[in-house]
């Protein structure tokens, strides 16, 4: 049997209608990649996979009832990562998975299992800090505003926290890396497209876009945390663990101004 490479449009019910389609046509696969990704190579067949939520569905009824409920997650979450390859990795993790009457998502001798919690873990940490470090300004618009460049694409991961820590203002998170951004309209969040200006930044407040007592509160804040910081107690280590420096730009009082 020849092997085949799958190729998919990027979104997680792709991805299931690709196992689905591998398990129903019994395909020796090489490699699942999303559109765009892939490149001729000789004596390997390209397969593009139509996403169909029937299939989908098919295959996540399945999953649930084979995996722990930290298993199933990790599937999406790794998909999130948007690292190289992952898709192929979880293939090989959900082929374990499957060929298995137990339990085995947490069986870390297998190496493809243990590469996916690692992955998974990863973007559990970078949710949370996402959570914690993301800094609000207010519009013109009266609509509160932040811009994050996380190194996965967290944002669905977050998006129940901000509506529901911030349910009664307008809100958009937009990711600058990936261009794209969730938008809170008091009742709903959905995903939108923003020709970001660059003079927005991901910190200050351009007198463009931001209502002018933003920079005032950005000031403030900064003079409360310089003022509260005991400089003979500091452990720029320990600070540094917590907080590491790719998120300080983020931080109000972390901003030079």
């Amino acid at each position: 049997m020849q092997a085949v490479i799958l190729i998919y449009d990027g979104s997680y019910e792709g991805f299931l209608c690709c196992i689905f389609t591998a398990y129903e046509q019994k395909l020796q696969v090489e490699n699942i990649l999303p559109e765009g990704l892939e490149q001729n190579q000789l004596f390997t067949d390209y397969e593009y996979i139509i996403t169909e939520p029937a299939k989908a569905k098919r295959v996540l009824k399945k999953l649930k009832a084979s995996m722990s409920p930290r298993g199933f997650r990790n599937i999406q979450w790794a998909l999130l990562s948007e690292i190289p390859g992952i898709e192929y990795t979880l293939y090989k993790m959900l082929r374990y998975v499957l060929a298995n009457s137990k339990i085995v998502d947490t069986d870390f001798s297998h190496p493809a299992v243990l590469q996916i919690a690692k992955v998974a873990k990863q973007i559990g940490r970078e949710k949370h800090r996402m959570e914690a470090f993301i800094r609000f300004r207010l519009t013109k618009d009266d609509i509160y505003f932040a811009v994050i460049e996380p190194d996965f694409n967290v944002l669905p991961l977050i998006a129940s926290h901000f509506k529901d820590r911030y349910a009664d203002q307008k809100w958009i998170i937009y990711d600058q890396k990936r261009r794209i951004g969730l938008f809170y309209d008091l009742e709903k969040t959905e995903y939108i497209s923003i020709n970001l200006p660059k003079e927005v930044g991901i910190n200050g407040a351009h007198p463009d876009f931001f209502c002018k007592q933003e920079l005032h509160f950005q000031q403030l804040w900064q003079q409360y945390f310089t003022s509260t910081n005991i400089k003979s107690r500091a452990n720029t280590k320990l600070h540094i663990q917590h907080v590491p420096k790719r998120y300080w730009k983020y931080l109000s009082e972390k901003s030079p101004f």
